[in-house]
C-alpha cells in the first residue's frame, strides 16, 4: 500500500529537521574535507582550492591502525555485550518473580542515569596502577601500566557503557517470542538450555542484530572512554578527529577522517545486515 499525499505531508517537518540538523552539516563537512589546509585559517574560506590531499594522507598505514583498533575493539565489546546481556534480558523477560524483574530493570536504568565520567574514573581507580584490583594485570601476564592493560580497561569501560542499553533492547526481543514454543520444546524432552539455544536464540536474531549494531555504533563513536581509560596509548578515530579539529586546527584533515569513518561505518553496517539476512531470511521480513 502506497503512502497517501497526506502521509507524505506528515513527513515534511521531520524531513526538514533531519536535513537541517544532519544532512546539511554533513554536506559542509564533506566540502571542508576537500579544502586545502592553510595554517591559521579555520573553515569558511571558499577561496581555498579543492584537493584530495586530505584523503591521500589517510592512505598512510598509521591511520589504518587507528581505524582497525576502533572497529576491532568496538566489534569485540559489542559481541561481549550480547553474550552478557542476553541472559540478563532472558531472566528479566521470563521470570515469574515480579520483584526480581523490577530489580533487574531498576539496576539497568540506574546505570544509564549514573554519570559516564564517574563510572570511568571509578574503573580507573579500581584497575589503575595504584588501584586495589591492579593484581588482575599480573594474573594476565602484564602490568597495570602496559598498553595491553589499557586496552582491557577501555573494553571494560565500553562494556559498562553499552551493556545496560543492549540488555534493555533484548528484553523486548525476548518478550515478543511466544514462551509456549519453549514449553513445547521442553515437553518433547529438551532441557531448558536446549530450548533457549534452539528456539529462542534463532527467533531473537533480528533483535540481536539490532542490539549489536546499536552497541557497535556507540563504541566506535565513543570519545570519552578511550580518552580517560586509554591513557594516551589507546586512541579511537574520534580522538584523532578531536586532535585534528581542536589541537592543531586542521579542519580539512579532521573532516576527511570523519567522512571516511562515516563511509566505513555504513559499509560495515549494511554489509553485516546483508550477511545476516542471507543466513536468516526472517531478518529481512520473509519467512
Amino acid at each position: 500500500m502506497r503512502p497517501t499525499p497526506a502521509a507524505w505531508l506528515l513527513l515534511v517537518p521531520g524531513g526538514l529537521l533531519l536535513g537541517g540538523l544532519m544532512v546539511a552539516p554533513l554536506g559542509l563537512l564533506a566540502l571542508e574535507s576537500l579544502r586545502e589546509f592553510v595554517g591559521g585559517r579555520v573553515g569558511g574560506q571558499a577561496d581555498r582550492p579543492l584537493t584530495l590531499a586530505n584523503y591521500r594522507e589517510l592512505l598512510n598505514p598509521a591511520y589504518a591502525l587507528y581505524f582497525w583498533e576502533t572497529f576491532r575493539i568496538g566489534a569485540l565489546v559489542s559481541l561481549l555485550a550480547l553474550i552478557f546481556a542476553f541472559p540478563i534480558a532472558y531472566v528479566a523477560a521470563r521470570t515469574p518473580r515480579r520483584g526480581l524483574r523490577k530489580g533487574i530493570l531498576g539496576l539497568l536504568i540506574a546505570m544509564l542515569f549514573l554519570s559516564v565520567v564517574a563510572r570511568l574514573y571509578a574503573i580507573l581507580m579500581a584497575y589503575g596502577p595504584t588501584g586495589p584490583l591492579k593484581g588482575i594485570a599480573e594474573l594476565l601476564g602484564t602490568t597495570a601500566s602496559s598498553t595491553a592493560f589499557a586496552e582491557l580497561q577501555v573494553m571494560v569501560g565500553l562494556l559498562h557503557f553499552v551493556l545496560p542499553i543492549v540488555a534493555l533492547t533484548l528484553i523486548g526481543t525476548v518478550q515478543n517470542i511466544n514462551p509456549r514454543l519453549e514449553e513445547a520444546a521442553m515437553a518433547l524432552g529438551a532441557p531448558r538450555w536446549r530450548a533457549v539455544t534452539g528456539v529462542v536464540l534463532p527467533l531473537a536474531v533480528p533483535g540481536l542484530l539490532s542490539a549489536f549494531l546499536i552497541a557497535f555504533a556507540m563504541c566506535i563513536s565513543n570519545f570519552v572512554v578511550p580518552l580517560i581509560l586509554g591513557r594516551g596509548v589507546v586512541l579511537f578515530v574520534s580522538n584523532l578527529m578531536y586532535i585534528r579539529f581542536s589541537e592543531i586546527a586542521n579542519f580539512p584533515s579532521g573532516a576527511a577522517i570523519g567522512i571516511i569513518m562515516l563511509v566505513l561505518s555504513f559499509g560495515i553496517v549494511f554489509g553485516l545486515t546483508a550477511v545476516i539476512r542471507r543466513l536468516w531470511p526472517a531478518v529481512g521480513g520473509t519467512r
